[in-house]
């Protein structure tokens, strides 16, 4: 079976807590991807924020969203879900479907961020792989 180290992108673009909003913006957009996994300075994983996560946050219909200078901390999720690098791509999948997330930060056994798993790379995993 095909598990997550097969298919994780290793060494994922991350993100400070004490960073500000506009910096994940600029990362986003500039590396056009939708999640940036928050670690500390040990490189613990401590939260996940995506894109929906910062459109919310910054576009809250009252006026009240955060600023730019807003750091990552205030509106980081920091109910990770996460996975360990020998779990199974159908694991993750189902993960995913049931959290209704659209990636995996992959830790190890320490809780160290390893790599990241999207809904892109599954979906790229069962065309490169299919099944026979």
């Amino acid at each position: 079976m095909t598990r997550a180290i097969d298919i994780m992108t290793e060494l994922p673009v991350t993100i400070s807590p004490e960073a500000t909003v506009e910096a994940a913006v600029r990362t986003l957009e500039a590396l056009e991807i939708r999640h940036l996994p928050v670690v500390d300075e040990e490189g613990e994983l401590v939260g996940m924020l995506s894109d929906r996560d910062l459109r919310g946050a910054m576009g809250a219909s009252d006026g009240g969203g955060v600023p730019l200078a807003a750091h990552i901390a205030d509106v980081m999720n920091t109910n990770v879900v996460q996975a360990l690098p020998d779990d199974e791509l159908a694991d993750l999948a189902q993960l995913m479907v049931d959290q209704r997330i659209g990636a995996l930060p992959i830790v190890d056994e320490r809780g160290l961020l390893v790599g990241i798993v999207s809904y892109v790379d599954l979906l790229r995993s069962m065309i490169e792989r299919p099944s026979a």
